[in-house]
């Protein structure tokens, strides 16, 4: 099995390589500069500029593209369609609600397709899968993200990202009501308790709100996080992103934490879980190399899916846990060596 990774050389490119060599798969490292690929890993290298028929080129012969190069808004679309036309299953790390919501409103690849594989987009799915089939009809579903840095800033890919999106961040994105996503939506939940007592939260553009409508038919998703992370997305300057460091050290990422909330209310009563982790952008790498090794050993449907429609929910978070994640409310069993293949997606 060959995984390629677009934008290998960047931080947390460079963590996904790092994660397929631990778990002895095969990296072809494709992007624009041959020369800061090769000093990434010892790994094949394929130059290709961000054009069609190159990345096309640059993909045939692996199995699945791993995706790590932002803003997505941008760079996101081009490499899905050539890793479609390459035969190549694909997954991305995007945190863009935005750009996650034109993939799943345009046209699916032949492909198996996951985007927005990363420490709060695929564990929130899977997570909301489960806390909403404990509660019947599903009436309300609230997801809640708390991160808590270790000291050190975020990766200048992900301050990237949030400067291409800046308006949707300031603003809080979308929300899910009546069978539709609505940018205006406002967020019901003032607080939420996430490993202690509730705290304030404000309406934030989380990935799962846009994913989960498509396995879980809830009348409302609302994403929310502390108001503190709001601010600091819309404090990010393009001055600031190139004055700090590519990425935060590894102490500042294995002391910080990141934590995970989903509430559902349905008519047979309440239900909640809670996911948890060190290392936002370790948990990421680790993800999103399982997320593309399960599709290309297990398979799924062709198309565009969100995380719990390609994957045993259950069974993907169960696996986290072997990594270091906690998850608490919802049980998932001990993880096989693989998934249990594609599963039913009604």
């Amino acid at each position: 099995m060959k995984i390629a990774v677009y934008g290998a050389s960047g931080f947390t490119g460079r963590l996904v390589v790092a994660e397929l060599a631990h778990r002895g798969i095969g990296a072809v490292l494709v992007g624009r500069d041959a020369e800061r690929l090769q000093r990434v890993a010892d790994a094949e290298v394929r130059q290709a500029p961000l054009e069609h028929a190159a990345l096309v080129r640059a993909f045939r012969g692996c199995a699945a593209v791993i995706n790590c190069a932002g803003p997505f808004s941008l760079l996101g679309e081009p490499v899905l369609r050539a890793a479609d036309a390459a035969s190549c299953h694909y997954v991305d790390i995007a945190g863009e609600q935005t750009y996650l919501a034109r993939l799943f409103e345009g046209p699916g690849p032949d492909v198996s397709a996951v985007p927005g594989v990363n420490d709060d987009g695929l564990p929130s799915d899977l997570l909301a899968h489960l806390v909403a089939g404990r509660v019947g009809s599903v009436r309300e579903l609230v997801i809640g993200l708390d991160l808590v840095r270790g000291g050190g800033a975020p990766s200048r890919g992900t301050l990237r990202s949030a400067l291409a999106n800046l308006d949707t961040f300031t603003a809080g994105g979308l929300g899910y009501a009546d069978g539709r996503w609505d940018p205006d939506l406002p967020a019901r939940r003032t607080t939420m308790a996430f490993l202690g007592a509730a705290v304030p939260v404000v309406k934030f553009p989380l990935p799962a709100v846009v994913t989960v409508p498509h396995h879980v038919a809830a009348g409302r998703v609302e994403g929310v996080a502390r108001p503190e992370l709001v601010a600091g997305f819309a404090g990010v300057t393009p001055e600031l992103v190139e004055q700090l460091p590519e990425g935060p050290a590894e102490s500042h990422r294995r002391a910080g934490r990141w934590i995970i909330a989903v509430e559902a209310v349905g008519d047979e009563g309440r239900a909640r879980g809670v996911v948890h982790g060190a290392d936002t952008y370790g948990t990421t790498a680790v993800t999103a190399v399982e997320a593309a090794r399960r599709l290309v050993a297990d398979g799924a449907a062709p198309g565009l899916l969100a995380p719990a429609q390609a994957f045993d929910a259950a069974d993907f978070l169960a696996f986290l846990e072997t990594r270091g994640v906690t998850v608490d409310g919802v049980r998932p069993p001990r993880s096989r060596s693989s998934s249990a293949g594609p599963r039913d997606r009604t």
